[in-house]
């Protein structure tokens, strides 16, 4: 594969010299395509300068005749090569049929679901989509996806695959850094939601939630979805960006984060930086967002104030050089952190109340009995131990987020060779350099995994069934191994405060039918109406 590749590099560096067979910015504009599929970093080095000059000259150019010329090159030469790979070496997992380098990206923007269903019925749990230039290999299930959650940083990254997060984050935090830096400030992220800060937390979560849904008055219909997402933003501004945001900026700061919400689009994944309104929009509210938190630092600093808050977890997080975060980079790191945690929770907490609902002669009176029990033993306190006492709403929670987790893929560059062997025996050989993907929508749907899996049943994870259990890497809605999501924690014990306080002051009926889920959207939720009906009462 190299070797042909060295062949046509050398090619086009030829055609770029001479001028005579096709125009310049053609031979640039391919050529690049062509460093970007291989491990050439020299060539890489002295090269990509130029090459990237010559692609954003060539956007602005009308396509010519020549360019279709150049990209039959190209295709044939990308088909040779995959073919010719796929024949030296049999372990490589099957390919996906389509049309060279565009059929697997036609299949993938249609939907990953479908074609991950229509894949895993004809390969099995590991197949590969060609997506112009690049691999992305599927591992599917428990058996072949340990070292995609177990593998570190350096075999398996996640950096690569998620720079389209940079602008939005910004420079210097979580994927604009090295592996070693990243490390560190993931170290801030678990200093920030240990179990220490978690206790106080609740107590902001709780009081949110009790003031938000006094306003509901003794009865009414809302949508659910609505609902909970404008409670899981107040909850968020109290115990992330602090009493500040809350207080005094919570409508300013809501607005900016709502532009940078609206700039993550499908198409920033693959061109983040394109000139268009929602990214520009973007930028403005990033640079906002660093202007109002470096004032609330520096008021902090100034006053010697502390806060029991994720902001100022960040002010004093130090890395092992006794330096800290720039007031950029805590801005970022708030950023992410909300990102990480805002659309997750309030989609999930929508989930679980709607599929309770839906199963309400099966589950809400074990939730009520429940909610009857902790009451009688601690009144009408709520805390985080209490909280960790709700083993039923508990499952609910971790059922719902089963059924339906918010991101269809995960994603890693691999950066070394490795095996996988499915589940028939069959051994397959991951190369260097593909896209490694796996989904927990699709891999929590399988039935060898899970009973019934198209069945909502709470009841699986307690004892004896405890089918999550079964083999590592079973349930994934929270990922796992190295990469595990830091704030799973603090997801149920959000959610599970805000079901808490509504079992206890509310009863239910749900009016729209049971949604389907949004695959089109980023974060997957409900699509369409989630209202209910609710009637005020005391447990």
């Amino acid at each position: 594969t190299e070797l042909l590749t060295c062949t046509c590099a050398r090619v086009f560096i030829l055609l770029w010299t001479s001028h005579q067979l096709v125009d310049r910015w053609v031979c640039r504009t391919i050529f690049r395509i062509l460093l970007q599929a291989t491990e050439m970093s020299s060539l890489q080095e002295s090269l990509v300068g130029p090459m990237e000059e010559a692609w954003a000259w060539a956007l602005a150019q009308t396509v010519q005749m020549q360019l279709v010329m150049a990209a039959a090159f190209v295709v044939v030469t990308t088909v040779f090569i995959n073919t010719l790979v796929g024949l030296l070496n049999t372990k490589r997992p099957p390919c996906v049929g389509g049309l060279p380098l565009i059929g697997g990206f036609l299949k993938f923007v249609k939907g990953p679901m479908p074609l991950m269903d229509a894949a895993y019925k004809k390969y099995g749990s590991v197949f590969t989509v060609n997506i112009f230039h690049k691999r992305m290999t599927f591992l599917i299930g428990p058996e072949v996806s340990s070292h995609f959650f177990k593998g570190n940083d350096l075999e398996m990254s996640q950096k690569e695959v998620y720079q389209f997060n940079v602008p939005t984050f910004g420079k210097g935090v979580v994927f604009d850094v090295d592996h070693k830096v990243r490390i560190e400030q993931f170290r801030f992220f678990a200093e920030a939601l240990k179990t220490k800060r978690m206790r106080t937390y609740v107590g902001m979560m709780v009081m949110e939630a009790e003031a938000f849904f006094e306003n509901w008055g003794d009865e009414g219909e809302v949508d659910l979805l609505q609902q909970l997402s404008d409670l899981i933003i107040l909850t968020a501004s109290r115990c992330l960006m602090g009493k500040e945001v809350r207080e005094q900026l919570f409508e300013k700061v809501s607005e900016l984060f709502h532009y940078l919400d609206m700039g993550m689009l499908p198409i920033s994944v693959v061109f983040p930086y394109l000139p268009i309104k929602a990214h520009r929009d973007r930028d403005w509210a990033r640079k906002q967002l660093s202007e109002i938190f470096t004032k609330i630092i520096n008021n902090r600093r100034a006053s010697g104030q502390t806060e029991p808050d994720v902001l100022q977890a960040f002010i004093d997080a130090r890395y092992k050089n006794g330096t800290g975060l720039t007031d950029d980079e805590i801005t970022g790191m708030l950023i992410a952190v909300l990102f990480a945690g805002q659309h997750t929770s309030s989609i999930t907490s929508t989930w679980t109340g709607l599929y309770m609902l839906a199963h309400k002669q099966m589950v809400w009176p074990h939730a009520e009995e429940e909610q009857r029990k902790v009451m009688a033993e601690h009144g009408d306190e709520l805390n985080f131990d209490i909280l960790n006492e709700m083993d039923h709403l508990h499952c609910c929670t971790k059922e719902a987020l089963r059924m339906h987790p918010p991101l269809i893929m995960l994603m890693r560059y691999c950066h070394k060779e490795f095996n996988v062997t499915d589940k028939d025996g069959k051994e397959f050989t991951i190369p260097k350099g593909d896209i490694v993907a796996t989904s927990p929508s699709f891999a929590m749907r399988l039935d060898h995994v899970f009973s019934e899996p198209n069945k909502y049943d709470p009841f699986r994870y307690m004892k004896p069934r405890e089918e999550d259990k079964a083999k590592p890497f079973s349930y994934i809605g929270f990922g796992g191994g190295n990469h595990g999501c830091m704030g799973e924690q603090f997801a149920y014990m959000q959610i599970k405060t805000i079901w808490s306080v509504l079992i206890r002051k509310f009863d239910f009926e749900l009016i729209s039918p049971l949604p389907e889920p949004n695959y089109e959207a980023m974060v997957v939720g409900p699509k369409g109406e989630t209202r209910v009906r609710y009637k005020r009462r005391a447990l």
